[in-house]
């Protein structure tokens, strides 16, 4: 009989708040243990963590492993207990139940004799108890008097008939059993077919209970020794599994220290790469502006020195003319001719000294815009040459570093002057664009091209091969990209790309 608690629900009282009862999210009792196991799992060793792996999967494996064998020669052993055992019945009790063969029952002369049987010390040291059956499950003999007679249900009987010998070990909890649940040892049944002598017709079903402390003994040591046997093969397995991970770990930890020694000592020689990048960069940049600074006083020196003193000629040149004309009325005889030659020389070594000079001289661009700079040297050009040069820019940056301005400058002023000298000035264009932090700058003419690999070839276009190079070298001091392109049907085109 069941009792059904009346049990009060929480939950249900007003005022008070359970967690989850509004549909929060209740955390599971075990969740923190579960993280905690597994976070102190991660933490071990790659050895650590294999060998408790492998113990779990190898143990569980190992541990049905010896189950089944121990219940298996558990099972061969009751079976071979049971046959002998069986055997040996069925040659006491055959002969007392050839009587069957003409009677349904065993006579009162034949069951006094299986008593005297039963109580032979050989026979009563092992076996505790007899029946005999039927084979319509009625008890005809029986060591318990109080079931002979009686009909009872039994599945051995139904396979005993079928000519096995049917083993049950295990506790007897059957109807029939009562007397031999009282006698309190361990006992195993074995059921035993009784057959008629000459034939294999089955008279009888002996059934028959022998003790089971020996066999039970020996089961119990079969088995300490399978487990022995399983259990030191497993720690063996074990012990070499994580020998071996072990071993393995140790050479994954050497090559990953000896990596990251390679990575750490990769990186520095990067990072000193970087810094000896950086410091070329900052000379370039160094020599870039000294260079420019020489030029300037170049200039500075040609136009304050050599321009002077070719002025100053041309002035006391002009005093001779007068003097020329004065010794001319006094009636005198003066070279004219020699004196105007000397005039005409003076005049045109001054404008080429001049002309130097203004080439010289840069333009203060530090604080001015880039596109500004490059209307600056166009415009320029265009009043020294005559002659017109189309410009072409989008979005451009507005800082750019003064080094880069002034190569730019003069990359553009000596391509311009190129352009003039060798396409008489046609097609001149200079395009710059600004994209992904790159800036490029491009000056192209519409002149009759050149050959760029034989360029070295043409004695009259060394003044054109020093320029070319002047430009490649101006560009790549500062880390750009010098491009030139040129041929007879549209002309020469050279462009610089900075990463700025």
């Amino acid at each position: 009989m069941s009792t059904k608690a009346n049990v009060h629900d929480p939950s249900q009282s007003p005022g008070l708040h359970l967690p989850g009862s509004n549909g929060e999210a209740m955390p599971h009792p075990r969740a923190g243990w579960w993280r905690r196991a597994t976070l102190t799992l991660y933490r071990l060793s790659r050895s650590t963590q294999f060998v408790i792996a492998a113990t779990v999967i190898l143990g569980l494996t190992m541990a049905f492993v010896g189950n089944l064998v121990s219940k298996t020669i558990e099972r061969s052993a009751v079976q071979a207990a049971a046959n002998a055992g069986g055997l040996y019945m069925t040659t006491f009790l055959e002969p007392y139940v050839q009587e069957l063969t003409s009677a349904d029952r065993l006579s009162v002369k034949t069951a006094s004799a299986i008593d005297r049987l039963m109580t032979s010390p050989t026979l009563n040291e092992h076996v505790v108890s007899v029946k005999i059956w039927r084979p319509d499950g009625t008890i005809i003999y029986s060591t318990n008097k109080d079931i002979v007679g009686k009909t009872f249900t039994a599945d051995d009987l139904t396979q005993a008939l079928k000519g096995q010998t049917i083993t049950e070990w295990g506790p007897l909890t059957a109807e029939e059993n009562a007397y031999e649940r009282s006698l309190g040892i361990p006992l195993y049944e074995i059921y035993a077919p009784l057959r008629e002598f000459g034939t294999d017709r089955i008279l009888a079903v002996g059934e028959f209970y022998e003790k089971a402390e020996m066999l039970h003994d020996e089961i119990a040591r079969i088995r300490q020794e399978v487990w022995i046997i399983v259990g030191t093969a497993t720690l063996s397995m074990l012990l070499l599994l994580f020998a071996t991970v072990r071993r393995g770990e140790r050479i994954i930890l050497q090559q990953q220290l000896a990596l990251s020694r390679q990575m750490q000592e990769q990186a520095r020689l990067n990072n000193q790469n970087i810094s000896l990048q950086r410091k070329i960069t900052s000379a370039n940049q160094s020599f870039s502006r000294v260079n420019e600074l020489i030029l300037r006083r170049l200039g500075a020196d040609l136009h304050d020195g050599p321009a002077q003193l070719l002025t100053l000629i041309l002035v006391r040149l002009d005093e001779l003319a007068v003097l020329q004309e004065r010794y001319k009325e006094n009636g005198g005889d003066f070279d004219l001719e020699a004196l105007e030659s000397l005039r005409h020389a003076a005049r045109d070594a001054l404008g080429e000294i001049r002309d130097i000079s203004r080439g010289l001289a840069l333009p203060e661009i530090n604080g001015m815009p880039l596109r500004q700079e490059l209307e600056l040297v166009v415009k320029r050009h265009e009043l020294r040459t005559e002659t017109h040069v189309r410009l072409s820019c989008n979005e451009l940056p507005e800082n750019v570093p003064l080094a880069h301005k002034t190569c730019i400058y003069r990359f553009i002023q000596e391509a311009l002057n190129n352009a003039y000298r060798h396409a008489d000035g046609r097609g001149q264009e200079v395009s710059a664009s600004f994209d992904q932090g790159v800036l490029e700058i491009k000056i192209s003419d519409g002149g009759d091209g050149f050959d760029t690999e034989h360029l070295a070839a043409a004695n009259h276009q060394q003044r054109a091969r020093l320029g070319l190079a002047g430009m490649r070298y101006r560009v790549e001091s500062l880390g750009g990209q010098f491009h030139i392109q040129s041929n007879p049907d549209d002309g020469t085109t050279v462009s610089a790309r900075f990463r700025l």
